[in-house]
């Protein structure tokens, strides 16, 4: 098993914890199997080599790699981003 299918078992492991932990059932969900344990972040670093960290998210990746913020997604959040733009910055 390569680390792409690895990387794609961890990522349905974990969609279908949080599904579970959402239903209030998690205490019977299988622990992570052993072929996981240690899977290493593997996202491309400056240098070109992949990252060797074994710390990873739900997605697959590390705190490092795990990618940049969408942004605020819902209606109330979107507003308080538009509020802070039109506040003034300067000294009080």
């Amino acid at each position: 098993m390569n680390d792409d299918q690895k990387r794609k078992l961890w990522r349905d492991y974990w969609r279908g914890w949080y599904a579970a932990r959402d239903a209030g059932t998690t205490a019977g969900y299988p622990p992570l199997p052993d072929v996981l344990r240690g899977l290493a972040c593997g996202a491309k670093t400056r240098a070109g080599t992949p990252c060797k960290l074994t710390g990873i998210y739900s997605n697959g990746r590390c705190k490092l790699h795990g990618g940049l913020s969408t942004g605020p997604t819902t209606p109330e959040g979107r507003a308080k981003m538009a509020d802070n733009g039109r506040k003034h910055k300067g000294k009080n």
